[in-house]
């Protein structure tokens, strides 16, 4: 019996996998028509780029719509059982419909999971590629740069970058602002590239670099060669960056490199509890449906498709919500992140347990 649903759930999630993924793609096409446009020089984007853009895009695609892929498949499943009345069969036998449809359960713990790997994985591996192709698709434009940067190092001093040239690790307008025991600092250069120091450690080498010092009433300056009092390099201005514009798309292990350089910002720990929560509604979006189908007459499932419908829109707006107050500061980021899931699980666990079969 675990075999034959398990394998009606892995075709309807394939299937699934297809529509939604493919929907979404479509969408994502249609909100970014200036990718085909001709840039300002007269040339423009090849289709083998966009179709390589879209390929290292894929995964993090499925990242935002694993928990609907997850919840279509489990519905279709037991639509399929009860059109045929094989629900009914395992009831007569004195098979529970709960025991019917673990594997269901057990395959949206194994998507969990996978979700949580897959963040990691194509983020450390395609990641960067993704968002240079991004960059050059959305900007029309070959070099790489990334503007307007803030942000602070281990030792919380703040820097403040007008542009970053990855390719080239340099830095244009560079401002950092700092203190060294009772001292002030305040460090700007014109230009500056990550180089190897000549202690065989890379830093900055600045370009018209200075450094004003304050202790007290007094005051210190000198031209500065090397930036030696800051650590951070040419990945931290990326993920800096990362983190400003599209915080939703950190992965786990970037948002806890984030929080502990800046530990005061509810965005990032809230976030880096929510990343461990979201892959677990793939488990509470089927507690909270599949109830909705049992007890059914077959062919008269629409009521219930519906109701399962309802119940995944009020379970992620409540997610919105709990996660808003959380970045905001209202709620802890643990309870923001975590209250969902325990409320619509508990919620969805004592449907599944009163459902008329």
């Amino acid at each position: 019996m675990d075999r034959y649903v398990g394998g009606l759930f892995v075709g309807a999630y394939a299937t699934a996998l297809l529509l939604i993924v493919g929907l979404a793609m479509i969408i994502d096409v249609a909100s970014n028509l200036r990718y085909f446009e001709t840039w300002d020089d007269g040339s423009s984007a090849s289709l083998g780029l966009i179709l390589r853009f879209y390929a290292l895009n894929t995964p993090f695609l499925y990242l935002q719509v694993a928990p609907f892929v997850t919840t279509a498949a489990g519905l279709f499943t037991l639509s399929k059982l009860n059109r045929y009345n094989e629900l009914v069969a395992c009831l007569n036998a004195g098979v529970s419909a709960q025991r019917v449809l673990a594997p269901l359960y057990v395959g949206a713990l194994v998507v969990a999971g996978g979700m949580f790997a897959l963040r990691e994985g194509a983020t450390d591996a395609i990641g960067q590629q993704r968002d240079a192709l991004k960059d050059l698709l959305d900007k029309h434009r070959l070099e790489r740069i990334v503007e307007d940067v803030r942000l602070r190092d281990l030792a919380g001093n703040i820097v403040i970058i007008k542009e970053f040239h990855p390719g080239e690790s340099r830095i244009d307008d560079l401002q950092v602002i700092g203190r060294r025991g009772s001292s002030l600092l305040f460090i700007t250069a014109s230009r500056a590239w990550y180089d190897h120091h000549p202690s065989g450690k890379p830093a900055w080498r600045l370009e018209k670099g200075h450094l004003r010092e304050t202790t007290g009433d007094t005051a210190s300056s000198r031209d500065l060669t090397w930036l030696e009092l800051v650590d951070f390099g040419p990945a931290d201005v990326l993920l800096a960056k990362k983190g400003a514009a599209v915080p939703m798309e950190l992965s786990f292990s970037e948002l806890e490199h984030l929080a502990s350089r800046d530990p005061t910002n509810l965005e990032y720990q809230t976030l880096f509890q929510y990343h461990l929560t979201f892959p677990l509604s793939n488990l509470v979006m089927l507690l909270i449906t599949l109830p909705f189908l049992l007890g059914r007459e077959r062919g008269k499932s629409v009521e219930g498709l519906v109701g399962a419908s309802l119940a995944c829109i009020v379970y992620f707006s409540a997610d919105f919500i709990f996660r808003s107050l959380g970045m905001e500061g209202s709620l802890s980021p643990l309870w923001s992140s975590w209250a969902p899931v325990l409320l619509f699980g508990s919620a969805g666990a004592a449907l599944s347990e009163s459902a008329r079969t």
